[in-house]
């Protein structure tokens, strides 16, 4: 219930008619205030990759690289044992 002088509004039409008693009035001149409130907005979340695809080349190339290295040993270890 609400109290509004002598009259006390008890339902919706009532409360409809009081509000429209009151008036918005803005300013013609002087400082007009807006309260702003920024709200977080949430995003979906953006999977992102464990390693980046530069990274991931990289690591082939070492790999690559080392299993040519490893070949090269191992032919060179089959060429001094079939000479020895």
């Amino acid at each position: 219930m609400v109290k509004a002088g002598k009259n006390t509004v008890s339902n919706n039409s009532d409360m409809a008619e009081l509000k429209s008693m009151f008036r918005e009035v803005l300013p013609k001149q002087g400082p007009l205030f807006v309260e702003d409130i920024t709200t977080m907005v949430l995003c979906k979340p953006k999977l992102l990759p464990l390693k980046s695809l530069t990274l991931e080349k990289l690591e082939k190339m070492h790999q690559a690289a080392q299993n040519t290295i490893h070949q090269q040993e191992m032919a060179e270890k089959d060429q001094r044992q079939i000479t020895h």
